[in-house]
């Protein structure tokens, strides 16, 4: 279902935006239209990267083996 939105846009920008729409033989609504699916992608994507990452936290037991924090090491550069 597709529902219709109004937007308050300055004036200034919208000539802008218009012109850019038409050199990209497209209009207003679909740019909008298509931020706003690659802002909510980018937000499924963080969300689901983040919750991966809490997986593996989740699912560590914590062993770091032989490894200690090295402060000097760490601001030095050098490899571990």
């Amino acid at each position: 279902m597709t529902r219709n939105l109004t937007l308050a846009i300055d004036d200034d920008l919208l000539d802008k935006v218009r012109v850019l729409a038409a050199m990209k033989r497209t209009s207003v609504n679909e740019m909008v239209r298509g931020f706003l699916t690659r802002l909510v992608e980018q937000e499924v994507e963080h969300d689901e990267a983040t919750q991966e990452l809490l997986k593996l936290i989740d699912d560590s037991d914590g062993d770091m083996g032989d490894w200690t924090f090295d402060r000097e090491e760490t601001y030095s550069g050098a490899s571990v």
